[in-house]
Parts: structure tokens; sequence; C-alpha cells
């Protein structure tokens, strides 16, 4: 993931990783690829900390841990496991047997603890020995140290990376969780699964689901909500504006031209076959030339409207007056949004994300002052809706 690991030998008294030369190096450039800014450290989240969680997200704070300032690498576990009496005494042999584990926890003033627990004085929690370096599944074999964090939403917020080491059949769950906590980000974040096994489902027929699939599912929700209930309420404002702005230029009575078909347009990037048709196109896994009618799907209305509408509304002959400068403008000048749902599904200037962007432009005219502008002035124009 963040460069290879090309020899890695455990000796007797704990890992030592040899890597090869250039890792900061790779680092920076994995850094660069995802946009980090110096001072803002990669963050990389490990979820779930099971044997091979701990020991990925150990070999990568082992590795990569000593460049502070640009990775912060930090793993997630559930709180409240207690470790029994006996694997307690049998921890404590194992620090013993081993001298550099041993001045570790001294050094940090943690050996205390693990005497108590030998003696039966002081109960030991799994995160709380992850964070000294021990999986509670790998006992005899100390890792890393560990950033151990309890709380999920604490963990993944502000991930750049995700690591799922949770089991196939916790992952649904962990990631449906995670997915709330997602919805107010722009981006999402990498996610690699380490996760082994699948799920079964009877629905609509029996079938097989994969961890990769359960996370994407997860990621789906994600993306389709990942307005807040704010900014979805400016986007179906400016929305609403701009329809009724641009039923009082094609339309005598513009309340009979308020129909599917210019819903359609706007609703694109949200819900139904036209949202899934516009994801498509803006993620490049579909082509506008394979046409409107997608096998399963039925006719898709709501990407042609963009492209027709702005055509239409772009052409200068049919100027209005812009309300900031007073100048005649096109009246898609006066359509932000449309400009930006063209610019993503047809022209491909912009990602899906654009839209949010807009939305939070200062510049962006108040959705009113569209209305009374469409309301107060004679915008019909007969021609635009002339007989073929």
């Amino acid at each position: 993931m963040v460069g290879s690991i090309e020899t890695m030998n455990v000796h007797q008294n704990g890992w030592s990783i040899h890597n090869g030369n250039g890792l900061e190096e790779k680092l920076d450039e994995l850094r660069s690829l995802l946009g980090k800014a110096d001072g803002d450290p990669l963050r990389i989240v490990g979820v779930g900390a099971g044997a091979w969680g701990s020991v990925f997200a150990a070999l990568l704070q082992d590795s990569y841990g000593q460049f502070r300032d640009k990775v912060q690498i930090r793993i997630w576990r559930r709180p409240g496991r207690a470790v029994d009496r006996a694997t307690a005494e049998h921890l404590f042999e194992v620090i013993n047997s081993r001298e550099d584990v041993l001045r570790r926890l001294i050094r940090r003033c943690a050996y205390l603890k693990y005497v108590e627990a030998r003696l039966g004085d002081r109960t030991l929690f799994a995160d709380e020995i992850l964070k000294d370096g021990f999986c509670l599944n790998m006992i005899d074999t100390p890792l890393c140290p560990l950033k151990v964090v309890t709380n999920l939403q604490e963990a993944v917020w502000d991930a750049d990376i995700v690591v799922n080491g949770v089991p196939s059949t916790e992952t649904s769950e962990v990631f449906e969780e995670i997915s709330h906590y997602w919805m107010e980000r722009i981006t999402m974040p990498i996610i690699i699964s380490l996760a082994k096994g699948i799920e079964a489902a009877l629905q609509p027929v029996p079938h097989i689901i994969t961890p990769t699939q359960m996370i994407n599912r997860a990621r789906m929700v994600a993306a389709l909500t990942n307005e807040s209930a704010t900014s979805k309420s400016v986007y179906f404002a400016h929305c609403t504006s701009e329809m009724i702005f641009i039923t009082h230029l094609l339309a005598e009575e513009p309340e009979k031209l308020a129909g599917p078909l210019l819903a359609d347009t706007y609703v694109t990037l949200l819900k139904g076959r036209n949202a899934w048709y516009g994801q498509m196109l803006a993620k490049g896994e579909l082509n506008r030339d394979m046409g409107d009618s997608i096998s399963g799907k039925g006719m898709i209305q709501g990407v042609s409207a963009v492209k027709a509408f702005y055509e239409l509304l772009s052409q200068p002959s049919l100027s209005v007056l812009h309300p900031d400068g007073k100048k005649p403008v096109a009246p898609v000048e006066l359509c932000p949004i449309l400009k930006t749902l063209y610019k993503i599904l047809i022209s491909r200037e912009h990602s899906s994300q654009a839209i949010l962007q807009a939305l939070r432009d200062e510049t962006l005219n108040d959705p009113r002052e569209r209305i009374e502008i469409a309301q107060s002035h004679a915008f019909y124009r007969p021609s635009l809706l002339g007989q073929p």
C-alpha cells in the first residue's frame, strides 16, 4: 500500500522489520496523490484488531511511524474485552522472557500493571494491552505498540485510508455504522479490506456477498447521502428557483410546463434511475454513446435533459439582464446548478462533488432573487417551444 516490505524477520526478542530504501519518498508520493498539504498528516486507520488486522497496522507503524509529521496510524477495537487471569499470567511470562519488551514497558511505566494482573489485583483489557504491542489473539508475539481508539466515530471520521480488519461476519454492520459518520464528507477515503469469508443472502435470489461488496454497499449509502440536511435544502432551493426561471422562459403559462422532464434534470445526481445513470457517467463506467435506453433501467431522461436545456439556454440571442452587473447574459448564466450538472455529466470537466462545491460558493446568488426576476419580468420566448 505505502511501499513494499521487502524482507521481514521475526527474532526471538520480537519483531524486526527490514525495509528497502526510499520509505519517505514513497510516503511523500502517496501523500501527493491524495492531495495532502504540508503539516496535514496522512491518517491511516485499521478497523478491527484481530491477529491479521493488528499485525498489518503494527507493520505500518513500525515502518512509517517514524515520520510523525507526515503520517498518523491508529487502530480501532471495541472496548471492554477483559483479559482472563490465565492469559494475563502467560502474558507476564512472555514479557519477562523478552528483554527488549521488558525494557520498553519499564521505560513507559507500564510494567507494574502486568505484575498486578498476574497477582490478580488488576484486570487488563484487550485495547489496553494492544497499546503496549500485544494482540489478544497472539500473546506470544509482541508487536509494535499502537495508538488504539475505542470510539469508532473518533477513529474513522477524518481517515484518509481505512484498512478493514474485521471478520466478514461483522463487516456489514461495522461499515454501515461508519457510513453515518461520513455523511458530511466531500470525498470518501481509500478502503483496503483484509477480511476473508463470505455471507449468504436469500433475497431477491440466493447469492453470496463478499466483504468488499458489503463495504461498497455501505459506501454507496454514504455517497448518496453525503450532503447534510442543510446542503440538501440549499440544493433544492436553487433547483426550484432554476426550474421556475426556466419555465418562465419557455411557457406563457409556466405552471403547465413544470413536469417530470424538467424535474429529472435536477435529480440526476440524487436518487432513482436518473441518479444511477448520472453517477455511472460521472465515474466513467457508462458512455453517453451507449444511449439513454439502458437494459434493466428503461429510458433515462435526466442526462439528455441536462444537455438539451444547457444548450438551449446558452444561446446569446435569449439574453437576460444579470441581477448583479445588469449586463445582458445568456439565461444559463443564471442557472449555476444546471451549468454544474452539464460540466459533470456532459463535458466531464468536474466530478460529482462539484455540486457541493458550487453550493458553498459565496458568489452564488440567492435563489429568491432568481424567482423574483422570473416572476417580475416578461421572459417568455414563444419561439423556444416552436413546433418541429
